[in-house]
């Protein structure tokens, strides 16, 4: 039994120096030479360039921050889109800020595009539709005004002529969340028909100038790139 023993513990003591040797050649031994480690993000914190000098600029640089303050240097950044000065301005400034890649131009064009799924979402009562790109309030109104249409045996059609114009009429953070209003200026066909199929509103003929005011949200630096309906008013 004690020579079992014996065997038992000198192959338990043979893993363990292994274990320790193995420990010491994989991490390395202290040498009395070492650096604390650094906090990159405690403001005061030297740190150094490639060349090895600390640096003395203690602010803690955003991802983006560079190209955002080029865009921001550029006079004739919002041409086309707002003047300069004006509070849309100031509004487009601040979502660069904090999103540095937001193209105003690309997201009147993905203005217009959600305008035309929207209203014709709603026409047919694609609710799915509706639920990915209004914000949970509107949505509701949306819904509401679809039952109803159904309850009464309804049915809308509508036809896109053209989309005339979308500008920015607004612009604003709040709480990382940016709102910008649109106004919308379009030309469509839309009619209701009864459940017998004759016309209780509008034209199935007639072309007509609609203009709508709406309003997009997003919270910027957030995964979700949708920017959704949060109001909507009718136009001049």
């Amino acid at each position: 039994m004690q020579e079992s023993f014996d065997i038992t513990t000198l192959i338990f003591l043979a893993l363990a120096v292994f274990v320790i040797w193995r420990l010491r050649s994989v991490l390395g031994q202290k040498t009395g030479q070492e650096q604390p480690p650094q906090e990159p993000f405690r403001r005061g914190a030297p740190q150094s360039d490639r060349s090895g000098q600390k640096s003395e600029d203690n602010v803690v640089r955003l991802p983006g921050a560079e190209q955002a303050e080029q865009r921001l240097a550029s006079v004739d950044r919002w041409k086309g889109i707002a003047q300069p000065g004006s509070s849309i301005a100031d509004g487009l400034d601040d979502i660069v800020r904090q999103e540095p890649d937001f193209d105003p131009r690309g997201f009147l064009e993905g203005s217009k595009m959600a305008y035309e799924m929207i209203v014709s979402a709603f026409a047919s009562g694609d609710r799915e539709t509706l639920r990915n790109l209004l914000a949970k309030d509107v949505y509701e109104g949306f819904e509401q005004a679809i039952s109803e249409r159904e309850s009464r045996g309804e049915t809308a059609e509508t036809t896109f002529v053209a989309v005339d114009k979308a500008e920015i009429v607004e612009a604003e953070v709040k709480n990382r969340v940016a709102q910008i209003t649109v106004k919308i200026v379009s030309e469509l066909i839309t009619v209701t028909r009864d459940s017998e199929g004759n016309v209780v509103d509008g034209s199935p003929d007639a072309v007509v100038d609609v203009t709508d005011v709406w309003t997009f949200a997003r919270t910027l630096g957030s995964g979700d790139p949708t920017w959704h309906l949060v109001a909507t008013e009718a136009g001049q």
